[in-house]
């Protein structure tokens, strides 16, 4: 069988279920890869030595087509699950790929995310999860998370991990992001919901904590998963986070990841934030997590005014008002 598109085909609960055998059967081997960023993924398949190879890892990780034979059972998952490619010659080729982060296992969207709705993962969600498991302290024991955005859902299922006992909302406007997040939630043994929603007022809060991971960067083919809008990219990371601030419980919080652009020293959306942000009711802790990111994209004229693109992480919390604390 030939996959046309990712989710053709099968029923949504025959995937799900095949998904999850997969994952189980990866975890159960030790599988465990992350998926690089772009250009490192272009220059290690350009290698003539990597362009025919064998293993899982080549399969799953690095989307390179192999033996039918050398994939065995991981070949009938995806089978299962239809998301697997035949090419004419003994060959297979996985239309998904698989990460770990955090001791979490992810399926997302294979190489090369092309698709206006491909489901995006890399290095960006290593640091997000990270960043997360570095603000969730005080959280109450039956707290309500929200992973707005939620692509494969790394962020959300992280905390919800760590946490133990919270509930997870997964919200995303793409419908196959929020087909493998939950994939990826049942198989975390996340308890949780998907919601397709096209902004943040969509949903009914509160949340105690809200993460995002907004897309940030300029795209002229415009794919959800990428393009942040104007600022330089910047527009979905400001825009993103004050709609959510109504969603937040009394002294609940939102973590945001990011990058940014520095024109002239500046970084606009820390800006755009501090010009945007509410003056009373709101704290806001910005701190920068890696200074240079994506220096390849620098050579794009959308990015010719730029200095660099930074990482940052943003906590915003909600204080607790007098009316708060009454009740």
């Amino acid at each position: 069988m030939q996959t046309q598109s990712l989710f053709a085909v099968l029923s949504p609960s025959a995937r799900h279920a095949a998904l999850l055998d997969l994952l189980a059967h990866l975890d159960a081997t030790g599988y465990d890869f992350l998926a690089p960023t772009p250009a490192t993924q272009a220059r290690v398949m350009g290698r003539a030595s990597r362009k025919v190879d064998e293993g899982v890892e080549d399969l799953l990780g690095w989307s390179l087509p192999v033996s039918g034979s050398a994939a065995g059972r991981i070949a009938a998952f995806l089978d299962r699950a239809g998301l697997l490619e035949q090419l004419g010659d003994g060959r297979v080729r996985s239309a998904v790929r698989v990460s770990r982060v955090f001791d979490n296992l992810f399926v997302h969207s294979a190489y090369p995310t092309e698709a206006q709705d491909a489901v995006f993962l890399g290095p960006d969600s290593h640091r997000f999860a990270d960043y997360i498991l570095r603000s969730m302290a005080d959280l109450p024991r039956a707290a309500r998370i929200l992973d707005y955005g939620a692509g494969a859902g790394v962020g959300g299922i992280t905390a919800a991990v760590h946490h133990g006992t919270a509930h997870l909302t997964l919200a995303d406007l793409n419908p196959r992001a929020l087909a493998l997040a939950s994939v990826n939630a049942d198989h975390a043994g996340v308890e949780h919901v998907a919601l397709r929603v096209e902004r943040p007022d969509d949903l009914e809060g509160p949340f105690d904590l809200i993460v995002m991971h907004p897309p940030f960067m300029i795209d002229a083919a415009r794919r959800a998963y990428r393009d942040g809008g104007d600022l330089y990219g910047g527009r979905l990371s400001v825009d993103w986070a004050l709609a959510a601030l109504p969603l937040l419980a009394p002294g609940g919080r939102l973590v945001m990841h990011t990058g940014v652009s520095i024109v002239g020293g500046r970084d606009v959306v820390h800006d755009a934030l501090r010009g945007e942000l509410p003056a009373v009711g709101y704290s806001l802790d910005y701190r920068l997590l890696d200074p240079d990111i994506y220096g390849d994209e620098l050579v794009s004229p959308d990015y010719a005014a730029l200095d660099r693109i930074a990482a940052v992480g943003l906590t915003i919390e909600r204080t607790l008002t007098l009316a708060d604390a009454n009740g």
